[in-house]
């Protein structure tokens, strides 16, 4: 919900896409139901996690000194 939130924070989503995808979020049980989520939602937030660089994130390999926390 953090990330949701700092999309929101940051005019990437409405309010009304913010409401809609933490509604959708906290009644999915599992990872599989949250996939589901409506098409629009779903580009709504691809949007946004790429305007923010979240994959970029995810695909950086871990610092060197990452095992030293």
């Amino acid at each position: 919900m953090k990330t949701i939130d700092e999309m929101l924070h940051l005019d990437l989503l409405t309010p009304e896409q913010h409401y809609e995808i933490g509604a959708w979020i906290a009644q999915s049980d599992t990872p599989e139901q949250i996939l589901k989520m409506p098409a629009p939602l779903w580009s709504a937030m691809e949007r946004a996690s790429e305007v923010m660089g979240i994959d970029k994130d995810l695909l950086r390999p871990p610092a060197l000194d990452a095992a030293g926390l």
